[in-house]
């Protein structure tokens, strides 16, 4: 399921007002996005029931954030552009856990695309889902 993601000046604005970064890459007229915005585009743009981490069937309230990681493919995307994503679960596996059972693992890379179908970045995703809620230390 692919969907599209304007990228637009305010939302630069405010996504690099809220990371704290100061780099005139950022302002003016046609600033470019700060590396990590690709993010915003699951929270503002992905449908939440076909993304990518729905097709993993996690149970939400036993997420953890493993790790996040972007290949830009040239220059970064600027505002003005509208970028087409497709998110695709390329991974899954299992590992024991220490404290709460074994833990699920997926990864999900999503890809940008640029108006003339150029893929411009990538954003790999790994999710941790722990089989069960921690028990908490006693003492």
């Amino acid at each position: 399921m692919s969907y599209t993601m304007p990228i637009e000046l305010g939302k630069i604005r405010e996504f690099a007002r809220a990371v704290k970064t100061r780099h005139v890459a950022h302002k003016g007229s046609t600033p470019v996005i700060p590396p990590t915005f690709l993010l915003s585009s699951r929270t503002l743009w992905e449908p939440v029931a076909e993304s990518g981490i729905a097709r993993l069937g996690f149970d939400m309230r036993r997420i953890l954030h493993g790790e996040e990681e972007y290949v830009f493919h040239g220059p970064l995307p600027a505002a003005g552009q509208t970028l087409t994503c497709e998110a695709k679960v390329v991974e899954t596996y299992e590992k024991p856990g220490k404290r709460g059972g074994s833990m699920r693992f997926g990864v999900v890379v999503t890809e940008f695309r640029d108006e003339k179908g150029t893929l411009v970045a990538e954003a790999r995703s790994t999710l941790v889902e722990t089989e069960k809620a921690p028990k908490k230390d006693e003492g």
